[in-house]
């Protein structure tokens, strides 16, 4: 992109010289001021010229560690610049045309032959150029070629002003020459006016038209998203910076979280493949929220490990209870700290009046060393196992026995079939039943976990 704009801005400075030196002399020998404000107007877009070529090059680098939104920038600061130029210069013609007006013995003008042909391929060269700068400001997002295009525009408009001039001397007309240049005046003036309200707004982050808008309906097509609240966008060059703070529920986990962020991201860019986007998540506790989502939204807050929550409602109000694993190692009394610290932060979430009630219990230790049982240590817990689910309603075929031998016990996995009808919870007591009694038979037996599998028709 930053190649294709330098190629332009070249040939438009080309372009810009041919011209201002055209004018310039067929003015100074007709003595026409519209004409020799024409020459000024182009020379001062000659000078703006190389000013967006310098600043397409600068605009083009990268972030670093002084600008770290980029040097996009660049190329407003050119385009201000050249507002200015645009202004002073259309008071200097004002200026001189009213003069001419007001004397009593106004300058000669000559309607050559050259000044009709210079005006006419000054107009022609301009609607080229203003054509293909426009196409590439637009396609690279380019302010600094959006004002280029729109010195060679108002330059056509002014050349043809300075033409109907031009006609108008040769009529007869001797004032025909300063109105056309304060035509010429005026033209440069609207131009300057387009021209520095857009670089002003993108100067002072003014939110690009309907960008705000556009996201907004996107995100909350989007599961997840609660609701927005902080949406700022700002413009440099083609670059689309998007600041986005949206409201998920605090139930959400972390790896959720981050998916919905990739969404969030993939949305904006759907419509601004350029943007930068920089997104936050508040998360907020929703009306619909669980007793029992709540309690673990408090464990989790406090990376401590809860099961068997059970909450119960008793005569108007809650009673909690649940299973807290605390690193073993500990001693009772800091163990006892840590409980009590999420005890406090439930009665504060649900209310003082709520009853809570924690059972500690020690984590079971990560990477502890173990080893595989001998094959004829796993066949008689195998065959254990058989016997006992037998007599255990509900649960159905023992397979996939392992047995791990570590320092302090065995720890037993097997997998049992069960009716695919049956609730979890029945489930749950029946496989309970099981990893007891295997325990009561086998002392060194530390854990029993048993993997329920529904068990499949027949073919």
């Amino acid at each position: 992109m930053s190649d294709i704009k330098q190629r332009v801005a070249l040939s438009s400075i080309a372009a810009s010289a041919g011209l201002t030196t055209a004018k310039g002399v067929v003015g100074v020998m007709s003595g026409s001021l519209a004409l020799l404000s024409e020459a000024a107007h182009s020379f001062i877009d000659l000078g703006a010229t190389v000013m967006t070529y310098f600043a397409v090059r600068s605009s083009g680098k990268p972030a670093d560690a002084e600008h770290h939104y980029g040097h996009g920038k660049i190329e407003s600061v050119s385009a201000l610049a050249e507002t200015a130029l645009l202004f002073i210069l259309a008071g200097i013609v004002i200026w001189e045309a009213a003069k001419r007006l007001m004397s009593a013995q106004p300058p000669e003008v000559e309607a050559t032959p050259w000044a009709f042909a210079v005006i006419l391929l000054s107009i022609l060269v301009d609607f080229l150029r203003a054509r293909v700068l426009y196409r590439t400001a637009e396609k690279t997002s380019s302010h600094a070629l959006e004002a280029d295009a729109l010195h060679y525009d108002s330059d056509m408009w002014s050349s043809s002003a300075v033409l109907v001039g031009l006609f108008g001397i040769a009529l007869g007309y001797t004032s025909a020459d300063s109105v056309a240049a304060i035509a010429v005046s005026l033209v440069i003036c609207i131009a300057g006016w387009r021209l520095g309200r857009r670089t002003i707004d993108t100067l002072t982050d003014t939110a690009p038209p309907g960008a705000a808008g556009r996201i907004t309906a996107s995100l909350t097509r989007i599961p997840g998203v609660v609701g927005i609240e902080r949406l700022r966008v700002r413009q440099v060059g083609q670059v689309l910076f998007v600041d986005l703070e949206v409201a998920v529920s605090r139930t959400l986990p972390l790896d959720r979280v981050a998916t919905l962020k990739q969404r969030i991201l993939e949305a904006v860019r759907a419509d601004s493949p350029a943007a930068e986007v920089t997104v936050t998540t508040d998360p907020r506790a929703l009306d619909d929220e669980t007793v029992l989502e709540r309690v673990m939204v408090m464990a989790r807050n406090r990376a401590l490990a809860v099961h068997h929550v059970i909450v119960h409602a008793i005569g108007g109000r809650l009673a909690v209870s649940l299973d807290l694993e605390v690193d073993g190692a500990l001693s009772i009394g800091a163990a006892h700290e840590i409980a009590t610290g999420l005890e406090e932060a439930i009665r504060e979430e649900l209310g003082p009046g709520v009853e809570v009630e924690t059972h500690i219990e020690p984590l079971q230790p990560f990477d502890e060393p173990s080893r595989e049982a001998p094959a004829e240590r796993v066949a008689a817990v195998r065959e254990a196992l058989i016997e006992i689910a037998i007599k255990v309603e509900l649960v159905g075929a023992i397979h996939d026995v392992r047995v791990r031998a570590a320092d302090d016990g065995e720890i037993v996995n097997f997998h049992c079939l069960v009716g695919p009808m049956l609730k979890v919870a029945d489930v749950h007591d029946k496989v309970d039943e099981v990893e007891r009694a295997l325990r009561l038979r086998f002392p060194a037996i530390k854990r029993a976990i048993g993997h329920a599998e529904p068990e499949l028709p027949p073919h």
